[in-house]
């Protein structure tokens, strides 16, 4: 949706006018989990101060318009954050290990460590990517 008007003379700016539905769905787009707000002002061209205050306004519940208030509705397919799952292990004789696999292209390299010697892994680890 094209929102800067094309004609505008040249010289002084003309404020930006925003519709009612372009809000709605800006707003609704920085509802989701994770979500960058200022990831959606970029992507969308507009100062992130700008869509945080429209956010206030629809969260406040400040909203006059019919598009307002149907955005901070929640959907009803609204994903369920993932819930901690106990997994039995089978206790085996075979000595459980930290593997690190590193690709290049067509190369790999497989590294294998005691999880006896965790930290000196992790050590490692820190140092070789660096």
């Amino acid at each position: 949706m094209n929102t800067i008007d094309q004609d505008a003379p040249l010289g002084r700016r003309k404020r930006r006018r925003y519709t009612d539905e372009f809000k709605a769905e800006v707003v609704a787009a920085c509802q989701g989990p994770g979500v960058s707000v200022a990831a959606i002002a970029l992507m969308h061209k507009l100062n992130a101060n700008l869509l945080r205050r429209w956010l206030e306004k629809a969260e406040s519940g400040a909203t006059t318009t019919v598009s307002d208030v149907v955005a901070m509705k929640p959907s009803a397919a609204a994903p369920i954050p993932p819930a901690f799952v106990p997994l039995q292990l089978s206790d085996t004789n075979h000595q459980r290990e930290i593997r690190v696999e590193v690709r290049r292209g067509q190369q790999s390299i497989t590294v294998s460590w005691p999880t006896s010697d965790a930290a000196q892994c992790a050590a490692w680890l820190r140092e070789w990517l660096k």
